[in-house]
């Protein structure tokens, strides 16, 4: 029996084969972000088919990525025809799941980076230095408008359509595995350790099963948008291995002792904290009732009535 999530509504359209369906957003994903990437290494903004250069060049990543988001939508509502709520954009209080996401994300990289400097992974440089100039502020807050739409819409493509789409055609466990492998894949690059793409696995399958958990994915792009941002522009540590060349916010950090410790050049992502924290709290997520089974409705697909 077709297994749903997010919505009982019905797809008037074609949905891919779970096999397929990774593949079909990786080429949705080339395809789209493409030209805004090459523009934007033309323009200097960023390196050739690299890192962007410096807080503009990371405000402006939401060019592509808005590309993106609007051809899957598109996807969703001309090819698959079902509307963005079965996709993961549906049920009450879509910004209050959001702010509560975003502050629970920027809890938890907070609890991370605390976690590493109290055991000798950072020393601290200097006392919120970007306070000391009102231009970085501005750059600040136009980075967590960046990594809204850039977060927003990875969570929607992956966690929000792929996770739907092969839950459709097969079942919840091919839609965690399926759809963190398609996100790590697109993660890949030269500079990407085996331990870095593990972590990316294992943010994917927490990131599941918090949509598991929540039945939509507002939430969960909130907790994205403050992870990124947070880490970025409060310590002046890498994102994902990325700098965004920003004053911290709050504390500027400097890396010390093992990189198994303070994630070394990949930020704290890389470090054993994130890895056991992401882990513990995704199977925590697991352990969980769903939403809809907490206020007592049948889970979508199961044939039974609400």
């Amino acid at each position: 029996m077709t297994q749903m999530i997010f919505s009982d509504e019905p797809a008037k359209g074609w949905i891919p084969p779970s096999i397929a369906a990774p593949f079909i957003g990786i080429f949705i994903l080339i395809i789209s972000m493409l030209p805004g990437d090459l523009g934007l290494a033309y323009l200097g903004f960023t390196e050739p088919m690299g890192p962007p250069r410096g807080p503009l060049g990371f405000f402006l990543m939401l060019i592509s990525f808005s590309a993106l988001g609007l051809a899957v939508a598109g996807w969703v509502c001309w090819v698959e025809k079902r509307s963005l709520a079965s996709a993961g954009l549906c049920g009450e209080g879509g910004l209050k799941k959001f702010l509560i996401g975003l502050a629970v994300g920027i809890a938890m990289m907070g609890a991370i980076v605390t976690a590493i400097a109290l055991s000798g992974g950072y020393r601290v440089a200097d006392l919120a230095p970007a306070f000391a100039s009102p231009a970085a502020l501005g750059w600040i807050a136009l980075l967590l408008a960046g990594f809204v739409v850039q977060a927003s819409v990875e969570e929607f493509v992956f966690r929000g359509w792929l996770f739907s789409t092969i839950m459709r055609r097969w079942n919840m466990t091919a839609a965690f595995i399926l759809s963190s492998a398609a996100f790590t894949f697109v993660h890949l690059s030269p500079r990407a350790t085996v331990s870095a793409l593990a972590m990316t696995f294992i943010f994917a399958i927490f990131a599941c099963a918090w949509v598991r958990y929540s039945n939509s994915i507002w939430g969960v792009m909130g907790w994205h948008v403050g992870w990124n941002w947070f880490a970025g522009a409060g310590f002046d540590v890498p994102i994902t291995g990325l700098d965004t060349g920003l004053p911290a916010l709050v504390v500027k950090l400097v890396p010390v002792g093992p990189a198994w410790l303070n994630g070394a050049g990949e930020g704290p992502e890389g470090s054993v904290f994130t890895l056991a924290l992401l882990t513990v709290a995704g199977l925590i997520l697991l352990l969980l009732p769903r939403s809809r089974e907490r206020e007592g409705i049948a889970p979508p697909g199961s044939g039974q009535q609400p």
